[in-house]
């Protein structure tokens, strides 16, 4: 165990499922039951049902408005920032429920790192934005921090172009380079999830195409979830698809089936460019 790790103190608890079954190869992360979110008389999210498994890379997809994003921001509390939000229903994340009051959301945060549609770096030096994390939580010894800001660099696939330059200002990478950043800097606090809210959108096509390989890589370690309005990226990278229509889960299921044979004709629709 990692010193990180030690410092978090967090317990993961076996699901129950994984205890009815124990021939289930993978575990739930997140169990989301009757999720409803109202933004003050706004009924956002709909009676919302899914379960998302470790070690996959689940994508939500819809068109703009559908509650993708929103849902995404429940799963770290983020919503939680909008003053007019009420929430009913329960998200269990390894069998605890993040909106019982007695879940601090300092150490929901610490396991579910988050990546935003903008590359989002710190005014600071490349390594201080990674380690900045790590400092948080108590870190202090630079030969600890050095490593951890090695490793995290190279987790994220930029460590080659950035070895020689970690003082300088992040500011001084292309867009690409400060997303896969912004990737290690998510890193570098060892999360056991990781949300992606449509982390490619700001880039160009070969950036998109090195964060894409990337999140292949990094689902080995971690369980992902990527909001994408990119239907193409869903049936590229991604495991698990859910479909959202007007802050409803339409359809969900493995990737290939929801694109070769969606059971919903709005899922057909959505995919087939009808609408959206």
């Amino acid at each position: 165990m990692s010193v990180l790790a030690k410092n978090k103190g967090f317990q993961v608890v076996t699901s129950m499922e994984e205890a009815k079954n124990p021939m289930s190869s993978k575990k739930i992360v997140y169990d989301t039951k009757d999720l409803n979110l109202w933004y003050g008389e706004d009924h956002a999210l709909k009676n919302i049902n899914l379960s998302i498994y470790e070690n996959e890379v689940t994508a939500i997809i819809g068109p703009s408005g559908c509650g993708k994003s929103t849902y995404i921001k429940t799963l770290n509390r983020m919503v939680e920032l909008i003053p007019v939000v009420r929430i009913s229903g329960e998200i269990m994340y390894r069998e605890r429920n993040i909106l019982d009051h007695s879940f601090k959301v300092e150490d929901l945060r610490t396991r579910v790192g988050m990546v935003f549609q903008k590359p989002n770096p710190f005014p600071k030096s490349i390594y201080e934005n990674v380690a900045y994390g790590p400092k948080i939580h108590g870190i202090r010894d630079k030969k600890t921090l050095d490593e951890i800001v090695e490793k995290s660099l190279k987790g994220a696939a930029i460590w080659d172009e950035v070895k020689d330059r970690l003082n300088e200002n992040a500011y001084g990478l292309s867009g690409g380079q400060q997303q896969r950043l912004c990737i290690a800097r998510a890193l570098a606090i060892e999360p056991d999830v990781i949300l992606m809210d449509e982390p490619t959108s700001a880039l160009d096509p070969i950036s998109t195409l090195k964060v894409e390989e990337l999140v292949q890589e990094l689902k080995k370690d971690f369980s992902i979830i990527i909001v994408t309005h990119n239907m193409q990226q869903a049936a590229r990278i991604s495991d698990k698809t859910a479909f959202f229509l007007s802050g409803e889960v339409v359809e969900f299921g493995k990737t290939d089936q929801i694109f070769s044979t969606p059971f919903d004709k709005r899922t057909e629709d959505y995919i087939t460019g009808r609408f959206g």
